[in-house]
């Protein structure tokens, strides 16, 4: 059986910022978005407002210099129903323990399964970091905008899988909230006028 793998790379940047900061750092700059960019999502941490992570999906070839913080991502599972008419993105990240990285993807793998005859959700990617595997990330477009947030009972919640996978993380899992760009500009501007 032959299977097609996506020519697209997909990467996702982690940073953070301080309150004099007046730059959220890409992983592109303008020019290189419009050309060999397809999509750029920014999330902003649920937990930690100054910590933010940047998904990216672009054309191989692209050479940037990579930062601390930067993943090539390898895709575990994806689903999206086409047109993708998604409320709200999210994203949670999980840093699996030393020794404990398959556990962690096999059991997130179980629950995308899960996820997609229960919640049928618009978009699904479960994948892992090429560089640290122990990094893996589920980000997800639902019909509902509070998805995945902390301590929220959403329909597309995974805080039943929390039990079954502590004892395989190395920190508690860390939910993001879709930021586009013009929000953290605005946000900016309130906070430099205060």
């Amino acid at each position: 059986m032959r299977r097609t793998r996506s020519a697209w790379v997909r990467g996702l940047r982690l940073y953070r910022t301080t309150g004099d900061d007046a730059r959220f750092p890409s992983a592109f700059d303008d020019q290189s978005f419009d050309v060999q960019v397809h999509a750029r999502s920014r999330f902003r941490s649920a937990q930690h407002p100054d910590r933010y992570a940047e998904y990216t999906l672009r054309e191989p070839g692209l050479t940037e210099s990579p930062a601390p913080g930067d993943h090539t991502l390898v895709v575990v599972r994806e689903f999206r129903r086409v047109p993708l008419r998604a409320s709200g993105l999210g994203l949670v990240l999980f840093a699996a323990r030393l020794g404990g990285e398959a556990a962690v993807v096999a059991t997130l793998a179980h629950f995308a399964e899960r996820a997609l005859s229960l919640y049928q959700p618009q978009y699904l990617l479960l994948a892992r970091s090429l560089e640290q595997p122990g990094i893996t990330m589920l980000l997800t477009g639902v019909q509902a905008s509070a998805a995945l947030e902390v301590g929220a009972s959403t329909a597309f919640s995974v805080d039943p899988l929390l039990p079954e996978l502590e004892p395989y993380l190395a920190a508690d899992p860390e939910w993001y909230a879709y930021a586009p760009d013009r929000e953290l500009d605005s946000e900016l501007a309130v906070a430099r006028a205060v």
